[in-house]
Parts: structure tokens; sequence; C-alpha cells
């Protein structure tokens, strides 16, 4: 019953978002069967926000060699090209890479977005707790970020984000919105050094898959927001029909 209830008041959110576990299912299936990918030979990456709420989010853990972690706060992939050039050199000999990314976003089931109660908490906390922590910063007008050792990830997160500041907070959701550039954000750095390190892989694919978690409540599955699903021919890197 509760996971009914969370699950249309996700789709009022998200209305394309799919149970996590489902998620796996049906993208694990596509890779293999549409794509003649051996799921047995598959390295995977994830670029997810470090929060540890997010790794019981899907079955990929459960299925795949990995994982290698690149994401840091907000999902990030912190570790450049030197971390994608480390990925490509472990992936299993005739196999292939596989890379989930991006943000997320706790919900209630009161519908409130940035907020979820977590494992034995009675209070709600935030969830993207890096992104809701910039977004209250950006409300300042007068606020900018100073990078400094200390911080580094927040600092950086929130200096990527700058230029989305005026979009954020104009729209009706800001916490929806700020993911959403979250998102965007992270997509592009990993096409980037996809692209920038396509001769360090020793195999031909790679296929991508990125969104949105939505993460509800203890002994509930999360959701995938997918917004990005691609087989990757490193050889031209033209993209395979998804």
């Amino acid at each position: 019953m509760l996971q009914r209830k969370f699950d249309e008041v996700v789709k009022s959110e998200y209305p394309y978002a799919k149970d996590a576990k489902d998620t796996s299912i049906h993208y694990l299936g596509k890779m293999q069967n549409q794509h003649n990918i051996d799921i047995s030979k598959v390295l995977m990456a994830t670029s997810l926000c470090s929060d540890d709420i997010n790794i019981p989010s899907t079955t990929f853990f459960n299925v795949l060699f990995g994982p290698f972690i690149m994401g840091g706060l907000g999902g990030i992939p912190f570790v450049g090209q030197t971390g994608m050039t480390a990925f490509a050199h472990h992936v299993p000999d005739e196999g292939s890479a596989f890379i989930f990314y991006g943000p997320h976003i706790g919900i209630t089931l009161e519908g409130e977005l940035g907020k979820m109660y977590r494992p034995r908490m009675e209070e709600k906390g935030s969830s993207c707790g890096a992104l809701m922590l910039a977004l209250s910063r950006l409300e300042d007008e007068n606020y900018k970020p100073v990078m400094n050792a200390d911080d580094y990830q927040q600092m950086t997160l929130e200096q990527s984000l700058l230029p989305h500041r005026e979009e954020i907070l104009n729209s009706d959701n800001p916490q929806k919105a700020i993911t959403d550039a979250t998102y965007e954000i992270i997509n592009r750095k990993v096409h980037d050094y996809v692209k920038t390190c396509k001769d360090e892989f020793k195999v031909d694919k790679v296929t991508l898959l990125g969104g949105v978690i939505i993460n509800t409540g203890h002994g509930i599955d999360d959701y995938f927001d997918a917004r990005n699903f691609e087989v990757i021919n490193l050889r031209d890197l033209e993209s395979n029909p998804a």
C-alpha cells in the first residue's frame, strides 16, 4: 500500500520515472538483447552522489562488476580524465563498459521534494544534502563560492551551478530545478571524458545511462527518471539507437 502511494507521489513530479529495480532489469535487458552485450563481462562505473542512501537504489550493483566510483558530492565526476582512464584500463578483455550517472533528490509521502526520511531517523533530512545546501547559498544574491582545499567538492559543485542560478531560483520548484541543472552538468562531463579518453578503452562499446535517482522512504523502492540511454561505439563515437 505504501509503495503504491509513493508511486503516485513520484509520478506526479516525474511521470516517466520507473521503480529503480525495474529500471535495472529493463536496461540490462536492452544491453543484452538489443545491443549484444555480454553482461557477464561488463564493468560498471558510477557518477552518483557519495550519499549512502544511493547504494541500494538499483540491482546493477548485484549483476555487474564494480562499481568504479567516479562521483562525489552531487554526483559530479570528480575523478576527471585520470579516473576515466583508470576505469577504461579495468574493463574485462573482450568486455564492455557501463556508466550509470546522475544526481538524486528525495521526496516525502506528502510530496515535498528535496527531503526524505532516512533509516532509523525520526526527523526528515535533505536529499541531496549537497544540492540543498548549494540552493540555500545561491538564494543569497551576494554569495559566491570560494575555492578551498578543505571543501573542494562542495565549492566546485556550487561554482558549476552558478551559471544556472537565475533559472533555478526563478523556477516553480527550485529543489527540482537545481537537481535538473546538476544532471546536465554531470551528463556533459561524462560525455566529455569518454570522448577525451576513448583511445584508453581496449573494448568497442561504452553504455551510458543517465538520469535522476528519486529517494523515497526506508524500506520503499527508490525510483529512477531516465534521461539518457545510449550505447557508444568508441571507434567512431556514434551512438547506436536506444
